[in-house]
This record gives C-alpha cells, sequence and structure tokens, in this order.
C-alpha cells in the first residue's frame, strides 16, 4: 500500500475523531517561546493539522503539507472552528521535483513532528528537504521517537531503522548549529495514535547564514 493510501485509510477509520487529537505537539508548545521570532513556518506531514493550527495560532503565517487528502479536509475544519488561516497543500514531500522554486529558502521554522514512516535512504532525502525549505538563519524543529520506542509500542514505526537516535540528527544537522537535542522518556496523551510512556528525541537546528567576504 502506498503512502498516501495508508493514511487515508488510517484517518478515515478515525471517523469524526482526529487520530492524534487536536492539541499541539507538547515539545512543540513547550517551545512557543521561540515562536515569537520569525514571519512564518511550514509544517511537514501535519496531519489532521493540530501543529499547523497552532504555529498559526502564535501569529506566524503558516504552511501545512500532507500527502493524505483526508487528513488535509479534516485539518482545514479544524482550522475553521479555531478561527485562522493556515495554506493546506496535498503533496508528498519526497516526491522528484519537490519543493517547489517559491519554497525553497521560504521559511522561518520548518516543523517535523512524528513524520517516521521512511527508512534510511528516504530519511536522508527528508532531511534534505528540510533543509533547502529552511531559510538561511531559520531553523528546523523535529521531534520523534527513539529506537527504546519499540519497548513501549504506544505509538510510531515497528521498523528500529526509522527511528532517531542523538548520532543520526547529529550527522545530518552537523552543518548546522544544533541549538538543542534532548532525549527523553514520557507519557504521552496525543489522541489514539500517541498514548502511553514513549521514549522521545527533540531538536532545534539552525541553518547557517553565509557571509559574502568577496562583496
Amino acid at each position: 500500500m502506498d503512502q498516501e493510501n495508508r493514511w487515508n485509510k488510517r484517518y478515515a477509520e478515525a471517523g469524526e475523531a482526529y487520530l492524534f487529537g487536536t492539541a499541539p505537539n507538547h515539545f512543540l508548545e513547550r517551545r512557543a517561546a521561540l515562536f515569537e521570532s520569525g514571519r512564518n513556518a511550514l509544517a511537514l506531514a501535519d496531519g489532521e493539522g493540530r501543529n499547523s493550527v497552532w504555529l498559526a495560532q502564535q501569529g506566524l503565517t503558516t504552511t501545512a503539507v500532507e500527502i493524505s487528502p483526508v487528513a488535509v479536509e479534516k485539518a482545514r475544519r479544524l482550522a475553521a472552528r479555531q478561527r485562522v488561516d493556515v495554506a493546506f497543500l496535498i503533496a508528498d514531500i519526497l516526491a522528484p521535483g519537490w519543493p517547489p522554486a517559491e519554497m525553497q529558502e521560504a521559511f522561518d521554522w520548518v516543523v517535523g513532528i512524528f513524520i517516521q514512516f521512511v527508512g534510511p535512504p528516504w530519511r536522508e532525502l527528508q532531511f534534505s528537504r528540510m533543509k533547502e525549505l529552511t531559510r538561511p538563519g531559520g531553523c528546523v524543529v523535529l521531534h520523534g521517537y527513539t529506537p527504546k520506542q519499540l519497548e513501549y509500542r504506544t505509538g510510531g514505526p515497528s521498523e528500529s531503522e526509522n527511528l532517531y537516535t542523538p548520532e543520526i540528527l547529529r550527522s545530518a544537522f552537523g552543518d548546522w548549529s544544533i541549538e538543542e537535542l534532548v532525549e527523553y522518556e514520557q507519557d504521552v496523551a496525543e489522541g489514539h495514535g500517541h498514548s502511553g510512556k514513549s521514549a522521545l528525541i527533540g531538536m532545534v537546528a539552525r541553518k547557517p547564514v553565509i557571509v559574502d567576504t568577496a562583496a
């Protein structure tokens, strides 16, 4: 089953309920002060909209990208209920030729919350796309599960290779300034999809600004 059909099925099976709830991800919400700077944000693989809606509530011009039309329809309803504007795009962030030119280096904040649906070769491309989308001086915010999550099975992928370690993130973003990298365990209550004790990791990394010394 391809990714679009897989996620359409999961979100449709939830019915009117939201699979991961309507409240923002806790790692994101606890860093609200970070988002007082910057003008805009992009939420990748944003599902039913809980994180993009929250980013818009922080005053950021917000775009959300999601592969599942079923999820995007639910996300539009959530944004309307919360009376915020979010630009929702239905797209596969790993598709050839994506992102379009107008989105490259366009965002102060690029946010990826529990986007661990691919293994190492595709993850490298996923991280590369995130870097392309971030403007110089902007940040990537990433949150996900570590391999210990396989012991808890309270959400996330069942493939260990999809999970993050500090070493994976340091290697992928070693050419950026990693402002925060934290590994921790916590009880999570984010809808039916993420519920219970969880092994987690979060990162904030800033893209360097290249100074033209020849000018």
